[in-house]
This record gives structure tokens, sequence and C-alpha cells, in this order.
């Protein structure tokens, strides 16, 4: 990371992710680039309404009310837009009274290159193939899906992590696919106390985890999540992981292939990220979902 980001946590996120642009959109796909300039353009003191993500932008943002400076986090817009036509969205930032000052316009492009310059930890996007990009670029980043749930109730901000394959490689859900649940548990069991491989949201995690270790107990604005289809013995290899990586996660949901949606509503989470399609879909239902496009499941 950029040495003048020190410590901050920073988030990139995408304009379609952040405000709800789906009529200006529909306006590109149907009639094309030209067409889309000029409808934003002649749209652009028109408030934008708030997108998916809006809700953990605005609780990420608050998070600097309660530190010395103000600077604990960040939000940066990667967009594909141009600036002429992204004045839209500065408007509509400014409207909400977001804190949000820096941002590439990629003018078509996808805005991926940008994610290591500025520091950023997570890209948050409506776009897959630029959350690809992200991650091919070894940077965490998701497709944020449709969701049936808003953000958790209250202040705190509630992250939710699927494992493999998401905080952790895909190394052991790789034998899970090949040689089924038998021989995946029995192969946890044994390397129990051998740590896995990070997988792409391990600095995100770690960055979350820094920021936290900032407050004291209760006073914490951030709370984190594993939520799990692994069950015992398998659970053990986790937590040894965790512990190897000096990182300390609030609660563990070990749900042995149970449905996670119900368990996602219950802790209140504000965003899940899950590598598998399926889980993503069924999880969105209750909470806003972002699939990790990572991983053998993906392939």
């Amino acid at each position: 990371m950029p040495a003048e980001y020190g410590n901050r946590l920073v988030l990139g996120i995408s304009s379609r992710a952040l405000f709800d642009l789906s009529d200006s959109h529909r306006v590109f796909q149907e009639q094309g680039l030209a067409a889309y300039s000029e409808y934003q353009i002649e749209n652009e003191e028109r408030i934008l309404k708030p997108g998916s993500s809006f809700e953990l932008v605005k609780k990420l943002l608050s998070i600097n009310e309660l530190v010395e400076g103000g600077n604990a986090v960040e939000v940066i817009l990667l967009s594909r837009n141009s600036a002429d036509t992204g004045l839209r969205v500065f408007n509509s930032i400014q409207h909400y009274d977001l804190d949000i000052t820096r941002a590439a316009f990629g003018g078509g492009e996808s805005p991926y290159r940008y994610m290591s310059p500025f520091g950023c930890h997570l890209f948050l996007s409506t776009d897959a193939e630029d959350v690809q990009r992200v991650l091919e670029s070894g940077f965490a980043a998701a497709t944020i899906l449709p969701s049936g749930g808003g953000a958790g109730a209250g202040s705190q901000l509630r992250f939710a992590f699927d494992g493999d394959a998401v905080l952790f490689s895909d190394e052991a859900e790789k034998i899970y696919q090949a040689e089924g649940l038998e021989a995946f548990a029995e192969t946890e069991k044994q390397a129990a106390r051998q740590p896995l491989t990070g997988g792409p949201f391990k600095p995100f995690l770690a960055a979350l985890h820094k920021l936290q270790s900032e407050f004291l107990g209760e006073q914490c604005p951030i709370r984190t999540a594993l939520v799990t289809a692994r069950s015992a013995p398998a659970h053990e290899r986790v937590v040894r992981t965790l512990r190897a990586w000096g990182i300390r996660i609030d609660e563990s949901l070990f749900l042995g292939g149970l449905s996670k949606g119900e368990f996602l509503k219950a802790y209140g989470a504000d965003v899940f990220f899950d590598d598998q399609q399926g889980h993503c879909e069924s999880a969105s239902e209750h909470v806003q979902t972002g699939h990790v496009p990572h991983g053998i499941a993906n392939q």
C-alpha cells in the first residue's frame, strides 16, 4: 500500500454499487455509449437513489467520527464512467454528504488497475467482469447481488465471510469436489495443525482486524463472523489457521451444510462474501451478499 495511506482501510466501489443507476444503465444497454452519456449529462442535477451498497458505505465512513483525526477509513469511487458523465455521481455524493473525494473514471474501461495505486483492500461492484479482473490482480473483490435484505440493524458494521476460497485458499475445497465429504473430513483432520494458505480476502480481514484493535471491546464499530459449511472435525484446522495468522474472528458458525441465510440474518450481517453462486443466491434473500468468483467452484 502507498505510504501516504498509512494504516487506513480503503474500499473501492463502483458507481452502480453505490447508487441506483438502473435507468441509465438500461439506456446504455439499449442505445449505446453516446446515448448513455447524453442521458447522464441531461440528468446530472437529478439526485440518484441509494444503491445496494449505499448503507454499507455510510456505516463504514461513520467510523471516522469515532477516531482522532477522522481518517481510519476511506471510500474511493472506481468507475467505468467518464469524468463528464460521472458528474451526476459526484453531485449525488455531495447531496448525501458522503465523505468521498477521490475517484478514478475509466472512460468505458475497467478501473481495476487503480486498486494498487489507491491502496484499496476491497472492491465492490455489480460488474462481474471488473470483479474478476480485480481478483486476478491480487485484491479482494466481490460482485454485489440484488438482495431482499437491507443493512443490519444498529450502527455496528457486521461483515460475514465464507471460509474456503474466500478467507482461505481452495486447497481443501478441491479435495471435497474431487473425492467427496468423507475424504475432505479425513484430510482436514490429518492436517489440523497445518495452517491453510490465505485466500483473496485474507488481506482485507487482516486490515479489518487491525482497525478493530484500535477500539476497546464493546466500543468496536466493526464485528466479523466466519460462516462456513464445515463442521467438526474439519473445524480445528480453521481455528488454528486464524490463530497462526494472528487474526481474531468475533463469531464462528460451523453449519455442517445447513443453509446460511437464516444464520446470517440472525447475526445481522451488513454483507456476506461467498465463492459459490448457489450459496450467494440463497443468502441474498436475507442479507446483502457479494459473490467472490474465485477457486475451483468457479472454474
